[in-house]
């Protein structure tokens, strides 16, 4: 039974270990893609902030973060706002539904790889 529970242990530790590596490589990736936009990479570590600042690079009003606060509305509000940012980094659907279901490997695609921010290339709508 000890070696059970050393080993179930050990498999959250490692579970735990993953989580913050991918927390980290997550944080660096929005720290990057702030730096692109133009906007202050440090804001990435700072919540409400990076979301509002999120919202700048993406072109849509401040207010947009109220709706964040509202169950299954805000689902459609994050959709709506990581196109954005796909679009502003001239990125298509395809990469928006990266993005969304791998981003542990499409924020570092796009905060380290070729993708240049184009001013103007998020529609305010």
């Amino acid at each position: 039974m000890d070696v059970l529970a050393g080993a179930l242990a050990a498999m959250g530790m490692g579970f735990i270990i993953a989580d913050i590596v991918i927390f980290i490589i997550l944080i660096l990736s929005y720290w990057m893609i702030f730096d692109k936009a133009g906007q202050p990479g440090w804001a990435a570590i700072i919540p409400i902030y990076n979301i509002v600042v999120l919202l700048q690079v993406v072109k849509k009003p401040i207010w947009w973060i109220i709706l964040m606060l509202i169950p299954f509305v805000n689902i459609i509000v994050a959709i709506i706002v990581i196109h954005g940012l796909s679009k502003a980094f001239g990125k298509g659907g395809g990469f928006t539904v990266g993005l969304i279901l791998l981003p542990f490997i499409f924020f570092p695609v796009l905060a380290f790889g070729e993708a240049t921010y184009q001013l103007g290339g998020a529609d305010n709508g």
